[in-house]
């Protein structure tokens, strides 16, 4: 079968013939038809040499398709459901310390899989497993957002945006900072009360106040990871909380008064639950996110995009249909 691999040193993904995998006692084959691409595919290759017990290895982990094996020890699944997997549940994460999805076929723990109700589309799915699931649950499950409360969110992209949607959904007052104006439009449309630039701009002479009293958000989730914590505990409220889920920056700082008072936690990942809520809101059409279908041969190309910036949305591989 073909696989997009990444080699080492540093090099481009690679698209490779390999083996078909062999389901151990508790694993499922799957026929992948949908790979998700993310940004975090491409820091697994720029990190891949240190961490990834061994090369070349299959990359993807946003990843829906249809069973064709099962193991000895699988309950609960069959031969011909349609699934997605969790990226970060009972085994080690896709792409990174197990073969993942960028493949015709994956190995996956059936503890893993999230069942895709009829009538999702497979695009949809494969990005519920890791954009939806992990801004969902860092929106609702972390951040408690919720009806009244009034909520940021940094970084408008292919997991913002869903995590923007969700708080709307749970009644909450959304405002989101966003350097790229053309998807502000979007924003608006899934019920954004208003955009800004830069996330400096939600701090006024009352929020900049370093012990922050009564004015500022309840809530900012943080989706880009930049300079952007800082800004962020900056804007929340005494009581408040930051999640954050962006790391585009390996390290940051934080000023020492800003964070009394405050809560300032990470999130990372979610559960089957978690990805089988986002199903169903997306079956629903309640959450509708941007993303764009290539083909598996344009993988390696996405990446690039990706790479570059210049990806609106979420791009999807569609194959094996």
């Amino acid at each position: 079968m073909k696989a997009w691999q990444y080699m080492g040193d540093h090099a481009p993904i690679q698209l490779n013939e390999v083996d078909e995998p062999v389901p151990g006692p508790t694993q499922v084959i799957i026929d992948v038809k949908a790979a998700g691409l993310c940004h975090s595919d491409i820091m697994y290759m720029q990190t891949g040499d240190a961490v990834m017990p061994f090369l070349p290895m299959t990359q993807g982990h946003e990843n829906a398709g249809v069973i064709s094996r099962i193991g000895s020890e699988v309950v609960g699944f069959a031969v011909g459901d349609v699934v997605g997997v969790n990226s970060a549940g009972v085994q080690p994460p896709l792409g990174m310390f197990t073969p993942g999805g960028f493949a015709d076929k994956l190995a996956a723990d059936y503890r893993d899989l999230a069942r895709v109700p009829e009538g999702l589309d497979l695009s949809l799915a494969a990005l519920a497993t890791d954009a939806g699931m992990t801004s969902y649950h860092a929106m609702i499950k972390e951040g408690g957002a919720s009806a009244g409360m009034k909520v940021g969110v940094i970084g408008f992209g292919g997991l913002g945006q869903i995590g923007a949607r969700a708080a709307v959904l749970a009644g909450a007052e959304v405002h989101v900072a966003e350097t790229k104006e053309d998807v502000w439009p979007v924003a608006k449309a899934v019920g954004v009360v208003d955009c800004v630039k830069d996330a400096a701009e939600w701090v006024t002479p009352m929020t900049g106040d370093p012990l922050n009293a009564a004015s500022g958000f309840d809530l900012i989730v943080d989706y880009a990871g930049f300079d952007t914590t800082q800004k962020a505990l900056n804007a929340i409220k005494r009581g408040g909380k930051v999640v954050q889920v962006g790391l585009g920056k390996p390290t940051f700082t934080v000023s020492t008064p800003t964070i009394l008072g405050k809560t300032l936690v990470g999130s990372l990942g979610g559960t089957v639950q978690d990805i089988e809520e986002v199903f169903e809101l997306m079956r629903r059409g309640e959450i509708a996110p941007v993303y764009e279908e290539i083909s598996f041969d344009a993988v390696g190309e996405g990446l690039e995009r990706l790479a570059n910036n210049a990806v609106t949305g979420r791009l999807v591989a569609r194959f094996g249909d």
